[in-house]
């Protein structure tokens, strides 16, 4: 495995793959945090320790564990109970010692624990057949890549909330319509042969 391939891979899951623009992964936090770009950064921070840490646990958990004893098929309930005891984890530390942001998240931090965001990176790192290096530096840039789309996203939010649209098209109609411009935006990256 050469440095180039890493970052063809990092690349690929950070922009050309992703998660909420290319496979419409997470959108409900997507579209639930996204109003202000301090809690969007927060949650996508949230989000990228929660899947680049279950990137490597849910790796070993299923190369040393389910695979060789022949349990492949309870690696969704085995991600999602180590999923859910990382987001545990990051929801005492936040409440402890970031309350701000722990009560800006609100419902939406535990919401990350059945994000299908987080789930389908761990069960694409076992579809692909990655190793543990390859699983970490795809699991860090596809939750950048998510932040990166969160925060965006929110920074166009805050923006459009001095726009005067037609009154069909006030709330949620025109936050979708704009989700799918930014969707067709990053688009463009699909057509990069690195």
């Amino acid at each position: 495995m050469t440095f180039g391939s890493i970052m063809t891979l990092m690349f690929t899951a950070l922009l050309v793959e992703n998660f909420i623009f290319s496979k419409f992964y997470g959108c409900c936090p997507f579209l639930g945090v996204s109003e202000k770009p301090d809690t969007a950064l927060g949650m996508g921070m949230a989000v990228t320790f929660v899947i680049t840490t279950a990137s490597a646990v849910t790796w070993a958990v299923y190369t040393f564990l389910l695979a060789p004893f022949g349990l492949d098929y309870l690696k969704t309930i085995a991600f999602i109970l180590v999923i859910a005891a990382l987001v545990q984890f990051i929801e005492m530390f936040l409440r402890k010692f970031i309350p701000a942001l722990y009560n800006s998240l609100g419902i939406y931090l535990p919401l990350i624990t059945t994000n299908c965001a987080v789930l389908s990176c761990a069960l694409l790192i076992v579809q692909n057949e990655y190793n543990l290096l390859q699983a970490v530096c795809f699991g860090f840039a596809a939750s950048l890549g998510f932040t990166l789309a969160i925060v965006v996203f929110a920074g166009v939010r805050v923006r459009m909330e001095n726009a005067d649209p037609p009154r069909a098209f006030r709330g949620f109609p025109l936050t979708l319509i704009t989700a799918g411009l930014l969707a067709m935006a990053f688009s463009c990256f699909s057509g990069v042969n690195l």
